[in-house]
């Protein structure tokens, strides 16, 4: 599904939430020539450190997409509230379906059903009502999960983990966070964890939410 796919639509509730979910994946597309577009619903301009001038996560998701070699015309990125995507239920739908129908992707990847974020569950829940005639996968979040149905994986190799990091590393505003999930330790060691299962070196795996042969 992965070599096959010519079109894939990666959507993310927020800035990095691509990177981190399906960085490495989005490196083997993009190496294979798959024509990658990404679509961020929300900022988070309120969850910026003190002092961070607005607008940065928006610049260095660009500078991240840059990095990846996705041009600027492959991205859409729009300004909802963070932790308020459930206000604006009915907009995220309908961006979504403009998506859809712009794009006409052959595969698609939201957040897992099973992720504990709100905003990231209304992107699940508007993301599966429009692209319901889509193949569906759901990406990894452990620390915003209680479990995961690990049913399908991308094999990877080291220098797509090398550009997952250098890719993150664009986000100079959530490093200086130190959040412990935006570590290269802990993206090597999930990718290694996630590669074991499949006998392979790395790998991130997802939720099957649909599948159309």
């Amino acid at each position: 599904m992965i070599q096959s796919s010519r079109k894939v639509l990666v959507v993310a509730p927020h800035t990095d939430d691509a990177e981190l979910g399906c960085g490495g994946t989005m490196a083997r597309l993009l190496e294979q020539d798959t024509r990658v577009y990404v679509a961020v619903f929300s900022t988070a301009e309120d969850s910026l450190p003190a002092g961070v001038p607005k607008g940065t996560l928006k610049r260095e998701f660009l500078s991240a997409m840059s990095f990846l070699g996705l041009p600027e015309e492959q991205c859409r990125v729009f300004d909802f509230s963070v932790r308020r995507l459930s206000y604006s239920r009915q907009d995220v739908l309908e961006k979504l379906i403009d998506l859809r129908k712009e794009i006409d992707p052959d595969l698609v990847f939201i957040p897992s059903a099973q992720d504990l974020h709100q905003d990231h569950q209304v992107v699940y829940a508007e993301g599966v009502r429009a692209f319901k005639d889509c193949s569906l996968l759901g990406y990894e979040f452990p620390w915003n999960h209680l479990t995961f149905s690990s049913q399908a994986f991308v094999k990877l190799e080291a220098r797509h983990m090398e550009m997952k990091w250098n890719v993150l590393q664009r986000y100079e505003s959530q490093i200086a966070l130190n959040r412990s999930y935006f570590t290269r330790e802990f993206i090597e060691s999930l990718a290694r964890v996630r590669g074991v299962q499949v006998k392979t070196d790395y790998a991130e795996c997802f939720e099957v939410i649909r599948i159309k042969c």
